[in-house]
């Protein structure tokens, strides 16, 4: 397989990890684009380039993405891998809709998302669309074994409108416990603070699947206490009191904390379990070989779409 990546500079969390093991699966050429040649896809995508290549994955944010449909809509072999097509179905979101309007103008593309509930729903709409979870670099990301000297702690961002659920159930949580709201710049900085947290609070409510810094945690030993979000759990393995402890609310989350203060050595073994877990399944060099999967299967040729579809590609976008 002859494959053209596109991937951007930079990139939260990086995923250059995944695409150098795709590239010892497939005979791939990467370019690293900066937020300039992002937006104007046209250089690399040219007609003489493209006979090059039997597949061209893009790795580019939807932002900047959206407004090159016409210029995508006639490429054979595309797959978008996309990390935040959750922000589709989030009234918060400013981009609410905005995912399934330019998927839609793209008849011939399949897109990776990384969330269960958010795949089906836009299958739903008679979409191409694959799931596979986020994960997280090993090379940056692992248990170094120190001191837990936070016992509970929750690292990222709470201030974007997309957050507003999740810092609305950390705060209430730190009016009741001793919680410790973090940040680090990526990097040696972010996985020694992980490095330090006992137990990681997740709260990734109303976004309907798992962001990345689940499994970062895991990886680095914290016992994760996750907020449920469904289908995802079993879509992506994890089983509640073995990889994990998950809550439904603020009260549950609270008295599944009183059990773990009280079962050191059922902490211990649910930790180790999880970090075991992520290290075999959403590592991103597994993460590498899913793509290549996906990219190894059957694709209609532009060709074949429908009349209907290829109008609507071109020029109802």
């Amino acid at each position: 397989m002859r494959l053209l990546v596109l991937t951007a500079s930079p990139r939260t969390p990086d995923i250059a990890t995944a695409l150098e093991r795709l590239a010892l699966l497939a005979n791939a050429e990467i370019h690293v684009l900066d937020k300039k040649q992002q937006a104007n896809l046209r250089p690399y995508l040219a007609p003489r380039e493209l006979v090059r290549f039997d597949r061209v994955l893009l790795d580019v944010p939807f932002k900047r993405l959206r407004r090159q449909a016409a210029l995508l809509s006639s490429i054979s072999g595309l797959l978008i891998y996309e990390e935040d097509a959750c922000q589709n179905y989030l009234d918060s979101s400013k981009w609410k809709g905005a995912f399934s309007r330019f998927y839609r103008a793209l008849p011939g593309a399949r897109i990776i998302v990384t969330g269960a509930s958010v795949a089906g729903r836009l299958r739903k709409e008679c979409l191409d669309v694959t799931f596979l979870p986020k994960g997280y670099d090993p090379r940056s990301i692992f248990n170094e074994g120190l001191c837990r000297d936070i016992e509970l702690g929750f690292v990222g961002r709470t201030a974007s409108a997309a957050y507003g659920g999740r810092k609305a159930l950390l705060d209430r949580l730190a009016k009741h416990e001793s919680l410790r709201l973090l940040r680090a710049e990526p990097g040696d900085d972010y996985r020694r603070l992980l490095n330090r947290i006992r137990f990681f609070i997740s709260a990734d409510v109303g976004l309907g699947e798992y962001m990345a810094k689940n499994f970062e945690a895991m990886a680095c030993g914290c016992l994760l206490f996750a907020f449920r979000q469904g289908e995802e759990e079993e879509a992506i393995g994890l089983r509640d009191g073995e990889h994990l402890i998950l809550y439904s609310s603020l009260d549950e989350l609270r008295s599944r904390l009183s059990w773990a203060r009280s079962n050191p050595e059922a902490v211990r073994d649910i930790a180790e379990a999880g970090r075991l877990f992520v290290e075999r399944s959403l590592n991103h060099e597994v993460l590498g070989e899913r793509l290549y999967s996906e990219l190894s299967k059957p694709w209609p040729a532009f060709s074949e779409l429908s009349f209907w579809a290829r109008f609507r590609a071109r020029f109802l976008i």
